[in-house]
Parts: C-alpha cells; sequence; structure tokens
C-alpha cells in the first residue's frame, strides 16, 4: 500500500487478491436459527464459505487480504473520527467506488466493512449504492431486499424497516432494493441529503460504507460521491489505464479525501509474498 499527500487529497495504494466465486443458500446454526426467528431483520452470513472463497471474515485468521485490509482501514477511520478543526463534513461516510465496472470495487467494499466490523467500539454500515447493477447481497450469499431506493421512494418507510443485522456482531447491511429509472435523481433528492445526515449523526460510533457505481460508466456515482466526506477509488492493476484514472480523478477533484486501491496485483515491488506495499 502506498500513502501520499497532495494538497489537501490523500491518496493510498492497496494491493489485494480478488476471486470469482459461485453461492448457493447459508446455513444457520442453531443460535442463527433463534436469532431471525425474533428478528425479521436478522440474516446469517455463512462466513466459513466466504472465508473459502478469499473473502475477509473475523474467523479467517491472520492473512495478506486481512492485512491489506488493517491498512487501508486506519487512514479512513482516522479521519472518520477527527475533531475540531481536523474534523470531516460526513467524515464517516466513506464511498467505494472505481472508473470502469469490474475492478473489484464490491470485493474492496464487503472486506472493508468486514475489517472495520472487528475494531472493538465501532459499528459498521455497508450500503449497496449501486442501484443499477446492486451486487453487494450476491457478494454475500444473499437473495435480493428491499433497501435504499425504496427509503427515497416511500416517506412512510424508515430505514430502519430495511437495515439487516447480521451474525457479524458489528455489521449492518443497507440493500439496493428496488431499481428505478430517475435513480440518479433519487441520489441527488433532497430526500437523499436527508437520509445521509441522519445516517453520519445518528450514531456517533458508526462507519457507513457504501458500495458506489463506477464514475466514468453511470451518473450515479457522481450523485453519491459528492456527498461524501471520504472517497476509496479502486484501481485494477495491470488493466486500467493511466487515462481512466485521471478522468475518473478529474470528476471527483473537488472531494478533499480521495483514497486509491491497487487491487488484484500479484506483486509489488519490495515485497517478499503476496499482499502489499507500504511507502511513505
Amino acid at each position: 500500500m502506498s500513502s501520499k499527500d497532495s494538497g489537501k487529497q490523500e491518496s493510498t495504494i492497496l494491493g489485494v487478491a480478488e476471486t470469482s466465486v459461485a453461492y448457493g443458500p447459508d446455513v444457520a446454526d442453531s443460535a442463527d436459527t433463534l436469532a431471525a426467528a425474533s428478528n425479521p431483520q436478522y440474516r446469517t452470513l455463512n462466513l466459513a464459505r466466504l472465508a473459502e472463497q478469499g473473502m475477509l471474515t473475523q474467523e479467517g485468521g491472520r492473512s495478506s487480504v486481512a492485512e491489506d485490509f488493517r491498512i487501508i482501514k486506519r487512514p479512513l477511520l482516522r479521519q472518520a473520527r477527527a475533531s475540531g478543526a481536523e474534523a470531516i463534513r460526513h467524515g464517516n461516510l466513506i464511498v467505494v467506488t472505481s472508473a470502469m465496472p469490474g475492478e473489484g470495487k464490491t470485493y474492496c467494499a464487503v472486506n472493508l466493512a468486514m475489517s472495520i466490523a472487528m475494531e472493538m467500539d465501532i459499528t459498521v454500515l455497508l450500503v449497496d449504492a449501486d442501484v443499477a447493477r446492486p451486487s453487494v447481497l450476491k457478494v454475500l450469499g444473499l437473495p435480493p431486499e428491499p433497501g435504499l431506493m425504496d427509503v427515497l421512494l416511500d416517506p412512510q418507510l424508515a430505514m430502519a424497516d430495511v437495515i439487516l443485522k447480521t451474525n457479524v456482531a458489528n455489521l449492518r447491511i443497507l440493500p439496493a432494493g428496488r431499481s428505478n429509472k430517475h435513480a440518479t435523481e433519487l441520489l441527488a433528492s433532497r430526500a437523499m441529503s436527508r437520509l445521509l445526515a441522519e445516517i453520519a449523526s445518528r450514531y456517533s460510533d458508526r462507519i457507513v460504507v457504501f458500495d458506489s457505481p463506477p464514475l466514468l460508466i453511470t451518473s450515479e456515482a457522481h450523485a453519491l460521491v459528492g456527498q461524501m466526506g471520504q472517497v476509496v477509488m479502486v484501481v485494477e492493476a495491470e488493466t486500467t489505464t493511466q487515462h481512466a484514472v485521471k478522468e475518473a480523478l478529474r470528476q471527483i477533484e473537488a472531494c478533499e479525501h480521495i483514497h486509491l486501491i491497487y487491487n488484484k496485483t500479484k506483486s509489488f515491488p519490495g515485497n517478499d509474498y503476496y499482499g502489499y506495499g507500504y511507502y511513505d
């Protein structure tokens, strides 16, 4: 992982691996079954299967991926918790995006949320805001559910009605919900601004990670990124062109706190093992 400070923008480069997986139904143990019976918003994640597919879990032990995300989350958490003159507006709202599809942004968003959930005094809400092509629930092995779009479309529907609790104690999930042809306008609406303000301020110990659409493909990403305190842009190693990266960064140049994740790398100069590198 590389960290460089240029003006007000911080860039963080991280090498991680991505795995393509096939998903099936989860198998809940007795404790999870009881929890689900008493709470209709409770969902059981098959952590063993996620770990087998290379995803980060609390039971996964020490791995290169776990170490990658321990490093990448530190500056994000530090800025989210900043106070006084260094406080960032909506600093606890972190959006994960990319220039183009297929660069691994959902993989990074889910693993970042999982890593943050391991903190002792923080809860994390993982929001699937890629409303045109939602994939967070698929990655986690869950079926589609009502979520963000439903709350924006129905004033009578509370966010608490669609947030899912999980068997990861500090992890909550807000699905994308139903698709809508006016998704860009909904994400740029006053209702969305009010929702983000509520999410950012209601729980002081909560970090919110948004999986966003790609910047160069959809207009929804711009409506969303502009309202976030911190931006994480995923760059696919040896695939994403320099032009695409520069154009994506140009489109979000008004954002002061931008981090880069260098994803799908198989080696990093200066390291003896597969994983990450850190440079000042």
